[in-house]
């Protein structure tokens, strides 16, 4: 039963980073009908800058508590991420809104590779440690253990996805980025500027990766260039298995998708004598978007994307 508490707590870990980015893709979707494949990437330039930031106030603020840290570190990754990601949108993505489907497509695998090479020339190309501020002891918690360091992932991630929520169904932002993706024409008819609502659905999908980079890299204690890739395809496959362009389908699949990974590289690994184990944790995140696909593709929740004349 421990084992089991531990895994659990292992994916919830886990699959809280991926919800939080799993919003940024479901959310462009929804207003787009766009994949964002460089949103993981963005998740990498949080962490990253986040990285740079922390090396700056260790240097000029070493007597500053830890949490503290951390919070100035990822209050300065924000502004950043989000720069970075309306760039993205305004030069990339904008001018192809009305081509074909797979003219954007392309760019945004090409805008990825473009923030890896930046990232690889302005960082290096190896892993860098991340200073671990926080105290790195684990505490007991029903016989497993979660160190500091995931119990305030875990409240950041809780409190990101309450304030979207907050902010999707309770202000006039939320209103006017429901109303375009339901219709963006009609939605133009009755005033709402699309352009400002697509900017504000890029920027706060950058402010949820850019927690998520910091975190991850907190987490496992190292950033790299490349960092970002496969989390962002994992997050792409939470999307789709909780149901594209639903915000709450987007969590539940993060979650669901972390707790998979984890009990699945824990239980079948042990069931296939280690040959199954974690270090193959990453095949089942794609063996459940196969399955997901095949057998459902609008995802556990559905899609409430209107279809767009």
């Amino acid at each position: 039963m421990d084992i089991f508490i531990q895994q659990v707590i292992n994916g919830l870990v886990l699959g809280s980073m991926y919800a939080l980015v799993a919003l940024g893709y479901t959310m462009v979707y929804g207003v787009l009908n766009l994949i964002n494949f460089a949103h993981g990437e963005i998740l990498m330039i949080g962490a990253m800058v986040g990285l740079s930031l922390l090396q700056l106030l260790q240097h000029y603020a070493p007597g500053l508590p830890g949490i503290v840290q951390l919070m100035l570190v990822i209050a300065g990754a924000i502004p950043v991420c989000v720069l970075v990601s309306i760039l993205i949108e305004r030069i990339a993505y904008r001018p192809l809104r009305n081509a074909p489907r797979l003219a954007p497509l392309i760019t945004a695998i090409g805008i990825s590779i473009l923030l890896q090479t930046f990232a690889m020339i302005i960082w290096g190309r190896n892993p860098l440690p991340f200073p671990q501020v926080l105290p790195t002891a684990p505490i007991q918690l029903a016989g497993a253990l979660i160190t500091p360091t995931q119990i305030l992932l875990l409240a950041l991630a809780v409190m990101a996805m309450l304030g979207l929520a907050l902010i999707v169904q309770k202000t006039r932002l939320g209103r006017a980025m429901r109303a375009v993706a339901e219709n963006p024409r009609v939605a133009a008819l009755m005033g709402v500027d699309a352009n400002r609502v697509i900017v504000f659905t890029f920027a706060i999908g950058a402010t949820l990766a850019a927690i998520a980079g910091v975190m991850w890299a907190a987490n496992y204690a190292s950033a790299q260039f490349a960092m970002g890739f496969t989390p962002g395809l994992k997050a792409f496959s939470a999307a789709v298995l909780g149901g594209i362009g639903n915000i709450y389908g987007a969590m539940l699949g993060g979650l669901l998708l972390g707790l998979i990974e984890s009990l699945g590289a824990g239980y079948i690994g042990d069931l296939t004598g280690g040959i199954l184990g974690s270090h193959y944790q990453d095949i089942f995140a794609f063996i459940v978007l196969i399955i997901v696909l095949t057998l459902r593709p609008s995802g556990i929740m559905g899609e409430r994307v209107a279809d767009r004349a």
